[in-house]
């Protein structure tokens, strides 16, 4: 696609924009693979679509005020990489796109607001608790609020997890010592499911694997990325690049969408001083799943009885990191148990990151499909590797009248190993 993009004047992503943009031969074999094409029909809702919107925004022909609602309105899933023959970096074009279009675009008081209660909140463990409280409180008001701020408080569960308490700072492998790890526990997750994280230390250590997990550590900064906040994300992954150690064998992530925010580090330090620093950590990042799959596991005794569970594909495990079969391989070693594929396994949730927040009517009729998806299968729950796949799947079974628990795979694993019994 010929252009006359002014890369000179975009900054250091301008090159990236640019490249993004030319690499695009129009072919629309990215179209199927779109969940807001398939749900709205129209072509300023497909990637290719999006790509012409932000390239004529990029040469001034158009306002990004004008064009941003299509932009908004992708989930980011990037399912159209995975379907793209001519390997467009869409999921980079758009991240560095809604950065370009933060401090040139016209939002609302709404809107300002839903991006400040969100990213002052999630990425702090400790603040989200409260806020989560404090949302509990205000759900028989929730038909009095805004879309958005209701759209928020609706994906609080009813009750939550106690606080646990922290984390050993260095978790020993149980016999031979075979790798050391260092684990990003996440931020939502520490106060949704801490749950996981307990299961993956205890995964881990039985294969002879030593975690590390800094206290100093905090959010990775995904949720900013993928909202265009690059400064944002950049400060809060500056302190994980402080507290790591660099001579671990791997950074493991629990979240997919944690997995693919580290990926991005290349592109949120780009012209940095930490660039260099910034790559070398999100080379060394891996999703538990992988690198338990590479590393090869001691055979799990399994379950008592027959157990069948579905498993759904994250978005940002299966497109952003090309992690499909590693998962299914672990899970798959654990006797009475049986697997079973979803219809559209691969196909976006309507989590995405903060989505269910910002777009939630699209999220919602995503998230009905997929569950309706799940129950074809008459699994008895659903295993996925992350946690806002968890968060949104579980409520709209909730809203269907089926509550199917959800599990990790690092939980049924840990299931599988010490007989313990699978609970919500």
């Amino acid at each position: 696609m010929q252009h006359n993009i002014p890369v000179e004047n975009l900054g250091p992503l301008g090159s990236t924009m640019s490249e993004a943009v030319a690499s695009c031969v129009h072919c629309g074999l990215c179209l199927p693979a779109c969940p807001t094409y398939n749900l709205l029909g129209q072509e300023m809702d497909t990637p290719r679509g999006r790509i012409f919107l932000m390239k004529a925004a990029l040469e001034d022909e158009l306002s990004v005020s004008d064009m941003l609602p299509y932009v908004d309105r992708c989930l980011g899933c990037v399912a159209c990489v995975t379907a793209c023959p001519s390997g467009v970096e869409y999921g980079k074009l758009v991240n560095s796109f809604r950065s370009h279009a933060r401090t040139r675009a016209r939002r609302s008081i709404v809107d300002k607001l839903t991006h400040l209660m969100v990213h002052s909140t999630l990425p702090y463990p400790s603040r989200f608790r409260i806020a989560a409280q404090a949302g509990q409180l205000t759900k028989p008001l929730i038909r009095l609020l805004p879309d958005k701020l209701a759209a928020m408080v609706s994906l609080i569960p009813d009750t939550l997890p106690e606080a646990v308490e922290a984390l050993p700072e260095v978790y020993p492998a149980q016999g031979h010592r075979r790798a050391r790890v260092g684990l990003l526990t996440g931020c939502v997750q520490q106060v949704l499911a801490p749950r996981i994280t307990r299961a993956t230390l205890r995964v881990l250590a039985h294969n002879g694997v030593e975690v590390v997990v800094p206290r100093d550590q905090g959010c990775c900064g995904a949720l900013a990325i993928h909202a265009g906040d690059t400064g944002r994300a950049r400060a809060l992954a500056r302190n994980n690049l402080r507290v790591f150690p660099t001579d671990l064998d791997a950074i493991l992530t629990t979240a997919a969408g944690c997995g693919s925010g580290v990926d991005e580090y290349e592109l949120v330090f780009k012209g940095e001083p930490e660039e260099a620093q910034a790559v070398a950590f999100a080379h060394l990042s891996k999703d538990v799943s992988a690198f338990l799959d590479t590393l090869g596991i001691q055979n799990p005794s399994g379950f008592h009885t027959p157990l069948a569970l579905a498993y759904h594909d994250a978005c940002h495990l299966a497109h952003a990191q090309g992690v499909r079969g590693a998962p299914r391989r672990l899970l798959k070693c654990i006797p009475n148990l049986s697997l079973i594929e979803i219809a559209e396994s691969d196909t976006c949730c309507g989590s995405a990151g903060t989505y269910n927040i910002e777009q939630p009517e699209i999220a919602y009729q995503l998230g009905e499909r997929k569950s309706r998806n799940v129950l074809a299968t008459n699994a008895a729950g659903v295993i996925t590797g992350n946690i806002g796949c968890s968060i949104q799947i579980h409520r709209h079974l909730e809203s269907l009248g089926e509550p199917l628990p959800v599990y990790h795979t690092l939980e049924v694993m840990d299931m599988a190993y010490f007989g313990d019994k699978l609970t919500k």
